[in-house]
């Protein structure tokens, strides 16, 4: 059945046990069962369903699925790890445990500790089995939101080839935006054909040798992408910013140079910056899609050395280079610049303007200067990872077991370019007179920095090349990520041995295993990024170094409490517990509990309860502490007119002779003050399920499942926004003693100024609401094949936080914005409908749809509430995508597929730069979890023999 996210309640995974036998090990349980049901809900995407998605990467495909949430992705460069992430529930990318064929994947990076989806090859997938109930106790820690299980194909007998294509097609037609851009004069573009270009190629080869008793399949493959900048976009040509009831085009305040309050005219006398027309459109160069290429490789191997023993590996390499490219830097505004009378380059009227008029006098002023004349910052992310599992599995009697060992290791290099070394700058604006009268620094004059080489801010044109070759500064970082693994697993199902019910036929299941593991973690930044010199890179990067082991064991057990009587055709208890001992001291417990009850054949309640723990990794530990780019989104009392009261600002530490008095921040990026914790405990979430599966008829199959996720003193980052609002609107000394200002009074110009948004156990965090699914299949008459329906919604009730015990929580259902940050939608769905045709093609028609959401400024709560630059950002409307593909099999060898996503080329919802916030933000929208590059057009040959 050709379904898109199809509705499964257990599914076999990992290698295949022994034909007469019949087991599976079903994701979430290690017991092997007879049965594929389980308490818990799974949603299952086969092989096929990524071939008609037409996603090969990762990230994108899950990301299609309504219980999975935007996190870390192509379509992000400012704030780019380089990795890939799934984030169920929206509870972090942290929580959420990613496997392959069944065992854990390591660290996906030294700058993103979860697991690196670009390391699995779409094309290897035999299907993906996500678990949304809670399984920690089954796996370890990390699995608070659920497990995503990745099984890949291990016994191919054969040779595959396939060659895919992609790109966007998309007309511009963002009339409001266009509108906008050119009442600025900036740059429109034209319509593109095919943009945004991908492509991959791949081998699959596979034998059975030695009589069938082993299998030898390896598997290697390319993937390049092409560039896409927001520039090739409409609604991106410009940073959309508020001019009530619309939009208009903002930017930065640092384009032109600007001197305090001046800028050079085109004869090098000061005139006023104006912002409306001076401002710097500093969108247009960011990468909307990153360009990159990979490789993998991946080899499994596994022979029979016995009927009741099975060598097994699995080997995974993965190569992946990428750019994450932004807008240039340089010098932004706000650095502080002391400026001497003496200094050459100053003409009578910028002596005047600045008010140095005697010998001897200096002024301090803000200065600012995008390096446009350098081009734009990148940062070139390299990751090479490998990963060895080596174990034996098999049956003895009807005791399974499987004892393995699995080594990981990903080693991280990157190098930033396009910046100004910070301190320099200060040199190479301390200019004074030499003998001869020329303009010379001031360190080259007194021997301090002879190869000091002046920046002349007071003449347009005055930039030498000399002076951008010495503030050119370049930064590099290396490290590493390691896990090793040893563990084993022993189970069975107790009938023979008379553990039984009399009530029921079927025995008791268990399974209980040992796990050691040890997680390590270098990052090594050099001078540059250790010290924060990087003008323009967000603050200064702490090397990091550390490790930790755990030991752990665990079981299960699964009780048939009753069968085939009256209202119980089965019905089934289990439970499952978990002791782990981390070597930082710390020890949890984590158990679940589940039922699952069916009084009739077409009808099945399920319902399980979990307490999982997550210990803090080794960033949340061991960083040290950094003044960086992790500020509140908005200082309302900053500039001449600040938006909020004397008293406000001065709950916010501002002395009251500044206010009124504070440099205006033009792109909303302040500073935070983070780091890891060394005291940080471990964080606790209990989930609970409740379901229902209905089969009325005949291969109809529909499922309710609602959920409630609660976590308890949840490891986070503290939200500088919330305690900036809270400090604001209440005077709370609990939350402004966490904010300091500078001597200027902000919270940006120095690294003085910022607010406390260290690691913590903060109050609490949790989701609520029901997951929909539905399948079902109609033979056609007159042998016209079948048609296969399958839909999967969820429904959001509560998406809650709270960020410090006792000062209560918000709820950001239906909601994006400065602290809710990525939407969360109260409703998203997937529907598809397949015609499986006798005349050797399938066409298949998919809805995805997206809810609207609100802006948080405008909910009730008064840790959300703030006052909208526009109203034209109240609303993200909601969005329909309509999908379409078809394959064609010329033969039993050789098929085609096509399709084109997102048929209609919708644009995202966009808005201005102030809202659209957080990580996942990017070129005025979310790309990462609306379409975002138009009409996507796919194309796929599948070649096997």
């Amino acid at each position: 059945m050709a379904l898109g996210a199809t509705v499964a309640v257990a599914q076999e995974t990992g290698a295949e046990a022994p034909a007469s036998l019949q087991r599976v090990e079903v994701t979430g349980s290690r017991i092997p069962s007879l049965n594929t049901e389980g308490s818990s809900p799974i949603t299952t995407l086969s092989s096929k369903d990524i071939k008609i998605d037409g996603m090969r990467n990762v990230e994108d495909l899950l990301n299609n699925l309504p219980q999975v949430f935007a996190s870390q992705g192509a379509a992000i460069s400012n704030g780019a790890s380089g990795t890939a992430t799934v984030d169920l529930r929206g509870m972090g990318s942290q929580r959420t445990l990613v496997l392959i064929n069944g065992k854990r994947m390591p660290a996906g990076s030294v700058l993103n500790t979860a697991a690196d989806l670009n390391q699995i090859p779409s094309q290897l997938i035999r299907r993906v089995d996500v678990l949304t109930g809670g399984a920690g106790a089954v796996y370890g820690s990390g699995a608070v939101a659920g497990v995503v299980n990745f099984i890949l194909k291990d016994d191919f007998s054969g040779v595959e080839l396939e060659a895919n294509i992609s790109g966007a097609n998309h007309r511009q037609h963002n009339d409001e935006v266009q509108s906008v851009v050119r009442a600025k004069g900036f740059p429109l573009p034209d319509n593109r054909n095919f943009d945004g270009k991908k492509y991959d190629f791949s081998l699959l080869a596979g034998a059975n040798f030695a009589d069938n008793k082993g299998n030898a399949t390896f598997f290697v493959s390319h993937r390049h992408a092409d560039a896409l900048t927001q520039a090739q976009r409409d609604f991106s040509a410009c940073s959309l910013g508020a001019s009530d009831p619309g939009f208009a085009c903002s930017g930065s305040g640092t384009s032109i140079a600007r001197v305090g309050a001046f800028t050079p005219d085109a004869n090098g006398n000061p005139r006023r910056y104006v912002t409306a027309t001076d401002a710097y459109n500093f969108g247009p160069l960011n990468f909307f899609q990153r360009p990159s290429d990979e490789y993998n490789i991946n080899s499994t191997l596994h022979y029979d050395l016995h009927p009741n023993a099975r060598l097994y590996s699995e080997f995974n390499f993965h190569h992946y280079n990428t750019d994450a490219q932004i807008a240039p830097g340089g010098i932004f505004y706000g650095e502080q610049a002391t400026i001497a009378y003496e200094n050459p380059l100053l003409n009578a009227a910028w002596r005047q303007a600045l008010g140095l008029t005697a010998p001897g006098q200096t002024t301090t002023v803000s200065v600012g200067k995008r390096n446009t004349e350098g081009g734009p910052r990148n940062n070139s992310i390299t990751d090479m990872s490998f990963r060895e599992v080596l174990g034996v599995k098999g049956m003895v009697a009807d005791w399974s077991y499987d004892v393995f060992g699995q080594f990981a290791r990903v080693n991280h290099n990157d190098k930033s370019t396009g910046y100004f070394s910070s301190r320099l700058i200060s040199r190479a604006l301390d200019v004074v007179p030499d003998a001869n009268g020329n303009a010379v620094c001031r360190s080259a004059l007194n021997g301090t920095d002879p190869a000091c080489v002046p920046y002349n801010l007071y003449k347009q044109g005055g930039i030498t090349q000399a002076a951008l070759d010495y503030l050119n500064a370049t930064g590099s970082t290396g490290g590493y990520t390691q896990q090793s693994v040893f563990g084993m697993n022993f189970g069975t199902d107790l009938t023979r041995y008379g553990l039984k019910l009399p009530t029921a036929g079927s025995g008791v299941g268990v399974s209980f295993g040992y796990e050691q593991r040890v997680e390590k973690l270098s990052y090594e930044p050099d001078y540059e990024n250790q010290t924060g010199d990087l003008s323009g890179a967000g603050g200064a990067s702490p090397a990091v170094a550390g490790s930790y082991n755990v030991k752990e064991a665990f079981g299960e057990v699964r009780v048939p409490l009753l069968e085939d009587l009256p209202f119980a055709k089965r019905l089934d208890l289990n439970a499952s517990y978990r002791h782990s001992k981390y070597s930082t001291d710390a020890k949890t417990n984590t158990w679940g509990v589940g039922l699952d009850w069916e009084p009739i054949s077409e009808l099945r309640f399920r319902g399980s309860a979990q307490r999982a723990v997550r210990a803090p990794n080794i960033y949340e530990l061991y960083t040290g502490q950094a003044v960086v780019l992790a500020g509140p989104n908005d200082d309302p009392c900053e500039g001449e007119n600040p938006k909020a009261t004397l008293a406000q600002c001065v709950n916010t530490g501002l002395p009251a002779g500044l206010y009124g008095q504070v440099t205006e921040n033009s792109t909303n990026q302040y500073n935070g003050r983070t780091g890891g914790n060394p005291n940080v405990k471990p964080e606790t979430a209990d989930t609970y399920t409740l379901g229902v599966v209905i089969e009325p008829i005949k291969n109809l199959t529909i499922t309710l499942d609602a959920f409630k996720l609660k976590i308890e003193d949840a490891i986070q980052s503290v939200n500088a926004q919330s305690v900036f609002t809270q400090c604001l609107t209440t005077g709370n000394p609990l939350y402004c003693g966490l904010i300091h200002r500078d001597q200027l009074g902000s919270l940006w110009l120095t690294p003085g100024g910022y607010v406390e948004a260290g690691t913590t156990n903060i109050g609490s965090q949790g989701t609520s609401g029901m997951d929909v699914g539905a399948s079902y299949r109609m033979r056609l008459p007159q042998n016209y094949g079948n048609l296969d329906f399958t839909m999967n919604g969820t429904y959001l009730r509560t998406y809650t936080v709270e960020n410090l015990p006792g000062n209560g929580d918000y709820d950001c259902v239906g909601l994006y914005g400065a602290t809710c940050g990525t939407p969360t939608p109260k409703w998203r769905h997937k529907a598809r409908l397949t015609w499986s045709t006798p005349f050797n093609f399938d066409i298949s028609a998919t809805w995805r749809y997206y809810d609207k959401v609100k802006n948080d400024m405008l909910d009730g709560n008064e840790q959300l509430a703030g006052e909208l630059d526009t109203q034209r950002d109240a609303y993200l409307s909601r969005r329909n995508y309509l999908d379409l593909s078809g394959v064609y099999r010329f033969n039993r060898n050789l098929a085609l597929s096509l399709g084109v996503n997102n048929l209609f080329d919708k644009d995202p919802p966009v808005a201005s730069s102030s809202s659209v916030t957080g990580t996942s933000g990017n070129g005025n929208t979310y790309p990462q979890v609306y379409d975002s590059y138009g009409r996507f057009v796919y194309a796929n040959l599948t070649y096997r023999f």
